[in-house]
């Protein structure tokens, strides 16, 4: 008898059907589940009891749909898929490619596979097992294989056709499987042996790589609330505070995806939901039923920048705990993507992670944490861990560690920034001091500065603030014209002549 566990639905890249993701809701309704919650791999997850298991598996079955049952054999395929558009432009990368990568899919993987696009820091690049990265030559790319159960990573000197990205990750999971001993749990693997073996398989269309691949600097885009993009269309993003989508909520964003013609919804790496292609002239149906539900879209910034691992209340109770000392000594956070690991298995994307370990062990059972405070090389999160910050931290003192942390994070940016150029002042020389205001965002920080309008919004220069219509929004976030705060120019560290 099942006492407690869950059920796993894998949505292929993040894409997610308003229709079958209808069906896969009214079933978890029909085994009496309240409420769902995403994964960090982009599927859907659900917490079972005693009391509705076999109603929601035997649903489930009745069906016909693939999912698993308290064990992620299959773990999910992610990719940056959801960022389309969104946060990524000038690509050769489009919506079509990934679908045509998916479509060639005929086998489920045993291996985690990440595909990804560089030109963006949203989604994690070797989070996987098999990472293809999207190279400068169109159609081209990069893969980095990750050995399982090590932390060796290989990449092949060869790019990769589109066409041929499926059918190579079926055969190097084949080989890996086939000779566990060369590459599993193998801090010795060899990536060339690996790939010689691919070559006597048989012909795959490659070619020399040309450059290396060079990651962005992790900025984590503002993932949530109503966003313009294209000109034409909306984005809206939702993340909830303790991870729980209720069913009712996501049965009617099923059906206004439906009746307004937006075929897909998308799960992030980020555990939240975004819903692309929502029209203007659709825009207040989304807000009837955010308002409904009471969901809010205007979280700070220092609580979505966190990895937390799934199926782990642990690591989420700790989140909160952080997120509540930094709120309340007003941490700045911007661009460091924090990670929490309480399991020992778990994969988290981080530029600094806090790792909790028992200093007592008796049996299955766990006694008196601590916390170790880790930094990535060069504070990247798709690096690998550079060097431990702190270690034996008890939980009342690790808010204090972890801001220290993050000073020591803006110090490397601040020492390793060419972009920073400071007007020199003139000796014996007085001068007048020119206060110049603009307005902030609250939310993003993104600034409206009547010197330079917002084209985004079709406002041009020299509109002042006060002349801006009272409907006018953040062109990143959405936030609204009376929520901007007033500002001098000077303080952004901006120099006026």
């Amino acid at each position: 008898m099942v006492k407690k566990g869950f059920i796993k639905v894998n949505f292929l890249g993040g894409i997610i059907s308003p229709g079958s993701l209808k069906k896969i809701l009214l079933a978890a309704q029909k085994g009496r589940i309240s409420h769902v919650s995403f994964g960090l791999r982009q599927q859907l997850i659900m917490e079972t009891g005693v009391d509705n298991y076999f109603d929601l598996r035997n649903t489930l079955q009745d069906l016909n749909l693939p999912f698993e049952e308290n064990e992620v054999r299959f773990p999910n395929i992610v990719s940056s898929y959801p960022a389309v558009e969104a946060f990524i432009n000038k690509t050769w990368l489009s919506e079509g490619v990934y679908k045509d990568i998916f479509d060639l899919l005929d086998y489920i993987p045993k291996l985690k596979i990440n595909i990804s696009d560089s030109n963006q820091s949203f989604t994690p690049l070797y989070t996987g097992n098999i990472n293809w990265v999207a190279s400068s030559s169109m159609h081209f790319w990069h893969v980095f294989v990750r050995f399982p159960k090590t932390n060796v990573i290989y990449e092949w000197p060869e790019t990769v056709y589109t066409n041929d990205v499926v059918a190579v990750s079926k055969k190097l999971e084949e080989i890996i499987f086939d000779k566990a001993s060369l590459f599993v749990k193998n801090d010795e693997a060899s990536g060339e042996l690996l790939f010689k073996m691919l070559m006597e398989t048989g012909h795959y269309n490659t070619k020399p790589s040309e450059t290396m691949v060079q990651p962005l600097e992790f900025r984590l885009p503002y993932y949530e609330g109503f966003n313009r993009y294209n000109n034409n269309f909306f984005w809206l993003g939702i993340y909830r505070r303790d991870e729980l989508f209720d069913i009712d909520f996501l049965l009617e964003i099923c059906d206004l995806c439906l009746h307004t013609k937006v075929g897909q919804l998308c799960s992030t790496p980020w555990k939240s939901l975004m819903i692309k292609g929502i029209e203007d002239k659709d825009r207040a149906l989304w807000d009837v039923i955010l308002a409904k539900y009471l969901i809010n879209v205007r979280h700070a910034a220092n609580e979505l920048n966190f990895q937390v691992e799934d199926f782990s209340a642990n690591a989420l109770k700790l989140k909160q705990y952080i997120v509540k000392h930094f709120s309340k000594d007003d941490i700045r956070t911007f661009a460091i993507c924090f990670g929490i690991k309480i399991q020992t298995k778990s994969e988290i994307f981080s530029s600094i992670l806090i790792k909790r370990k028992a200093l007592l062990k008796l049996g299955q059972r766990e006694f008196f944490f601590v916390y170790d405070i880790l930094c990535a090389q060069d504070f990247n999160p798709n690096e690998r861990t550079g060097y431990v910050f702190r270690k034996n931290i008890l939980k009342m003192f690790l808010p204090r560690e972890l801001k220290k942390a993050a000073q020591e994070f803006y110090q490397f940016k601040a020492k390793n920034s060419d972009e920073i150029v400071f007007a020199p002042k003139k000796e014996k020389e007085v001068e007048e001091t020119i206060v110049v205001l603009v307005h902030q965002c609250p939310n993003c920080l993104s600034v409206y500065d009547a010197s330079v309008g917002d084209a985004e919004s079709d406002v041009e220069i020299g509109v002042s603030f006060a002349l801006l219509p009272v409907n006018y929004c953040c062109a990143l976030c959405g936030t609204e014209k009376n929520y901007f705060k007033e500002i001098s120019k000077s303080s952004l560290g901006v120099h006026i002549s």
